[in-house]
């Protein structure tokens, strides 16, 4: 296989990932839902909200598989957060960048792949809302219309998620300090 480059701007990409803290977080059954739905609209069995840092890709949700990550040189995500528009693979098998991947060859044994940036609010890409089918295949128009709004909704509930977590700290601090 061959491995991902890195973002050309990876280190400024991998500290707006960190402003987000979300990484090795519970699950939360917001970006659960829009796993399910982007499986369920894409008819895929595997969906997954994927953030890449350093070294691997890490699942903040997953339908479909077990795993909570992987390494960052046999994802395709890595692939996906270099590209604007979704990252689709009609089937890995039969393309040279991914044909001899463990992921192809092993389990999962991803033929289809299409996944789309989650970005940052300051346009970094922080990962990918994917799905995947065991199966060559492709995405209507319709089907990939809907990925890209999910992916929107994904964003935004990165966005909510990390101002509910700062709102929380100020209001901790002013009451540690008694200004309320």
């Amino acid at each position: 296989m061959t491995h991902p480059p890195k973002h050309p701007q990876e280190e400024q990409r991998l500290a707006a990932l960190r402003r987000y803290r979300i990484l090795d977080t519970d699950y939360e059954q917001a970006f659960d839902d829009l796993t399910y739905l982007a499986s369920y609209i894409c008819q895929t069995p595997i969906a997954t909200i994927t953030l890449i840092d350093e070294k691997r890709q890490w699942f903040k949700s997953h339908f479909g598989v077990q795993s909570r990550e992987s390494a960052r040189e046999i994802a395709l995500c890595a692939f996906a957060i270099l590209e604007n528009e979704p990252f689709v693979v009609e089937d890995a098998a039969l393309d040279p960048r991914f044909s001899d991947s463990i992921m192809v060859t092993r389990d999962p044994k991803i033929r289809f792949y299409a996944g789309a940036q989650i970005l940052s609010d300051d346009g970094y890409p922080l990962g990918t809302l994917c799905v995947i089918d065991k199966k060559p295949r492709q995405l209507s128009d319709d089907q990939e219309r809907a990925l890209l709004a999910l992916t929107r909704q994904v964003q935004a509930q990165l966005e909510l998620r990390r101002n509910v977590l700062e709102l929380k700290e100020q209001l901790k601090a002013k009451v540690a300090l008694g200004s309320l």
